[in-house]
């Protein structure tokens, strides 16, 4: 049965054990991060992420970002960075950054990026499960990205299992994507984190 979970003022840990369960159990869940919601699924279980590709009407080829809760959880499911991706998860994560890395064989196929949300719900939930999640932005693809629940509620009651009620994204656009190439960060998708932004980073290296 569908649900909505407020947790605008707290987390309700009766109603976070059900998200988890649900999550484990491979269903679907709207939680809130700090840029847009995200639709999130097991990223360990391949029937899970295919089903966020059947909801969202998304092309396969397309592939997930998937989020973690800390820097060993990278480690778990990624090869080690190189001293330069190193570098932008130690400034730009958690944020609104997204990094894409050699992936280790655990995570299902459609996964190559890895992003640590600094939204306290998510990260909560990815904590309490200690499983990775993907979780690309809740809309039908070609649509804007939901920033709250009134953008998302019709679209998605009766496509996914439980919408967390965050309140309102406080950054609102997606997070910038970026790839290391021959040393060389790359900006595939831009996003809050600027090219100026990881430049002075770099230059810090």
């Amino acid at each position: 049965m569908f649900k909505i979970y407020d947790w605008k003022n707290c987390i309700n840990e009766t109603e976070l054990e059900d998200v988890v369960k649900n999550l484990k159990e491979n269903n679907l869940v709207i939680l809130p991060t700090e840029t847009v919601y995200g639709i999130a699924a097991n990223a360990f279980s391949d029937d899970a992420c295919k089903k966020i590709f059947e909801v969202k009407g998304r092309a396969q080829d397309n592939p997930l970002i998937v989020h973690v809760s800390d820097k060993n959880m990278i480690y778990d499911i990624a090869e080690m960075p190189n001293e330069i991706e190193e570098k932008l998860i130690d400034s730009f994560m958690p944020g609104p950054f997204t990094l894409i890395l050699n992936k280790k064989s655990c995570i299902c196929d459609t996964v190559t990026c890895i992003r640590m949300p600094s939204n306290k719900i998510i990260n909560k939930v990815i904590k309490t499960a200690n499983i990775p999640l993907a979780a690309p932005s809740a809309n039908l693809s070609s649509k804007p990205s939901g920033t709250c629940v009134d953008d998302i509620k019709e679209e998605f009651e009766d496509k996914v299992d439980i919408i967390v009620d965050g309140g309102k994204s406080n950054i609102g656009i997606e997070s910038t994507v970026v790839r290391v190439i021959d040393g060389i960060p790359v900006i595939l998708r831009p996003g809050f984190v600027t090219e100026d932004d990881i430049n002075r980073v770099i230059r810090q290296c």
